[in-house]
């Protein structure tokens, strides 16, 4: 029997625990994947405290994972023992019922999730569906790709979803680890790009960064501020306050719209004539392309900014994570 360390919790609201654990076997048309790197995102939450239907426990959580395809089941062609791969939030489909008839995988009425429904990268192995698996380019290290997974598809992709076009105003709520990504994406896509913080502590590094303008959210009213430069096509809310997010929205010009990334525990406000009276909308988003995350990244040279901790603290690196102690992204390397 040969054993592998990971990190499970072992119901739900327990604490991370170091465990042995059987290397898992990968069944036909499953890979097992050698973790070289997994980065710690906001939503590994769920799985720590539960907040989830179909949990099983323990569990390992991890969904910003890149390593080696180790081995493959016999129903695998595309994989390649060596090849370096990654895996996300997204871990599998049915290919079968009417939403991946559709091609919204993400809808599947079996769709699984990564670290919630299987485990997940806190692991030095895992097993991965070949649908869920994305190739890695030379370019990037395994632990800069690993937070460009989640992080970076769900910003990228929230962006240029939005419809917002070059020269458009865009701003980024947040600058932390959704945000770092967020600026540089609207930057590199020719946005006119305006960060709101609070404070004037991350001022210097937004416009390193790339940022046009920085609007102190403590400083007067934000909102205003960005109707001074012309109203905002689109406000990317990337900071989980249900409250400040509301306090933006006056600040959306002609048919903006606010896209929320993050998860906030508080309740949002809005007077509905805010949004009638400009056409403004409101609206959430989790999807993206991995992919075309990557590639993007790789061509205009974005950097992640990222803390790397063994897999031993990954108790560690989640609590700087929650406590937006960490200088973006949490990434465990393994050794």
């Amino acid at each position: 029997m040969k054993l592998m360390k990971a990190v499970q919790v072992s119901s739900p609201g327990a604490d991370f625990e170091l465990v042995q654990k059987e290397i898992p076997v990968p069944g036909d048309n499953e890979i097992l994947i050698k973790v070289e790197a997994c980065g710690i995102c906001h939503g590994d939450i769920v799985a720590k405290e539960g907040h989830y239907p179909g949990i099983k426990y323990p569990i390992v959580p991890g969904h910003e994972v890149v390593g080696l395809v180790d081995k493959t089941g016999k129903s695998i062609t595309k994989w390649k023992a060596g090849q370096r791969v990654g895996v996300g939030w997204h871990g599998g489909h049915c290919n079968q019922c009417e939403e991946c008839r559709r091609g919204d995988f993400g809808a599947c009425e079996k769709a699984l999730t990564t670290g919630i429904h299987l485990d997940g990268g806190y692991a030095e192995y895992m097993i991965a569906r070949p649908e869920a698996v994305v190739s890695i380019p030379d370019e990037l290290s395994s632990v800069d790709a690993a937070p460009i997974i989640c992080a970076g598809r769900t910003t990228f992709g929230a962006l240029i979803n939005s419809g917002a076009k070059g020269g458009d105003l865009v701003a980024i709520h947040g600058l932390g680890g959704l945000g770092h990504f967020a600026v540089q994406y609207s930057v590199k896509l020719g946005y006119k790009t305006v960060v709101l913080s609070r404070g004037k502590d991350k001022e210097e590094l937004a416009y390193k960064l790339g940022a046009h303008f920085y609007i102190d959210t403590d400083n007067g009213d934000a909102a205003k501020q960005l109707m001074q430069l012309g109203g905002a096509r689109v406000i990317l809310c990337t900071a989980p306050s249900g409250k400040a997010i509301a306090e933006l929205i006056p600040g959306l010009g002609r048919n903006g719209q606010a896209i929320i990334v993050t998860g906030a525990a508080d309740i949002m406000q809005i007077n509905p004539l805010v949004l009638l009276g400009e056409q403004r909308s409101v609206k959430g988003f989790v999807s993206g392309n991995i992919k075309d995350a990557l590639d993007f990244t790789v061509l205009t040279n974005i950097i992640p900014m990222v803390e790397v901790f063994p897999l031993e603290q990954a108790a560690l690196a989640f609590e700087k994570m929650m406590s937006a102690k960490v200088r973006f992204r949490s990434v465990l390397k393994m050794d």
